[in-house]
C-alpha cells in the first residue's frame, strides 16, 4: 500500500504494528509492517541505473509523471483486509498510526 505522509513512513520499521485509516475510518487494525522500501539517496544525480529524471521521479512517487502517489509500505494482513485496503486506496489517501 502507499501512504500519503512520507515522513511517517520513514519512522516505520519491520515488525511494527499499525492501524490503517482512509477518510477518517479505520480500514485495517494491527497490520504488521513487513518492509518500507526506500531509496538510499534522494538526489537524482546519484540515482542508480538510468540518469533520466522521470525514472527517479517514478522511484520516489510510484508514478512516471512524478505526481506524489505516496510512500510504499508493505504490510502483512489477511486477504479480506487486503481487499478492503485496495478499495479504500482507490478513493482516498491512506494514513497509518502505530499501535
Amino acid at each position: 500500500m502507499r501512504i500519503a505522509d512520507t515522513a511517517v513512513a520513514g519512522m516505520l520499521r519491520p515488525g511494527d504494528k499499525v492501524d490503517v485509516l482512509a477518510a477518517s475510518r479505520v480500514v485495517a487494525t494491527g497490520a504488521t509492517v513487513v518492509a518500507v522500501p526506500s531509496l538510499k539517496s534522494t538526489d537524482p544525480s546519484e540515482a542508480t541505473g538510468s540518469a533520466d529524471s522521470s525514472d527517479f521521479a517514478a522511484a520516489l512517487t510510484g508514478r512516471a509523471d512524478g505526481v506524489p502517489g505516496g510512500t510504499l509500505v508493505v504490510l502483512s494482513v489477511p486477504r479480506r483486509t487486503a481487499a478492503a485496503l485496495s478499495g479504500a486506496a482507490a478513493s482516498s489517501p491512506l494514513a497509518v498510526t502505530l499501535c
